[in-house]
């Protein structure tokens, strides 16, 4: 099947009101049909400003990079895309073209 590929980027301490980002897109994203989604956390990384966040033992909830990635038909990705927009959350995001299918039967 084609699809698209979608990659926010946020850090794991950025809040949207009172949830998590990551977490908020997750709930978002599962709640306007797509099938699933996974949040990764980075060791390290450095946005647009080129300050580099880094994970260190002794920080429980730091500012490390966050990448929150779903893979979907071109309609669910395009109406994510604008249901986001509506809630003015600022992300960056890249949207990419995806083959995607399952493999056996009965696969959840």
């Amino acid at each position: 099947m084609q699809g698209i590929h979608l990659r926010f980027y946020t850090y794991e301490n950025r809040k949207h009101g009172s949830a998590l980002m990551y977490e908020w897109l997750l709930e978002f994203a599962k709640a306007r049909g797509i099938h699933g989604g996974s949040a990764f956390r980075a060791i390290a990384g450095f946005g647009r400003h080129g300050r580099l966040h880094e994970q260190h033992f002794f920080e429980l909830a730091g500012d490390v990079p966050v990448l929150v990635e779903f893979i979907a038909g071109e309609a669910e990705a395009e109406a994510l895309i604008a249901a986001l927009h509506a809630q003015d959350v600022h992300l960056f995001y890249a949207r990419l073209p995806a083959q995607f299918g399952q493999i056996g039967a009965g696969q959840t």
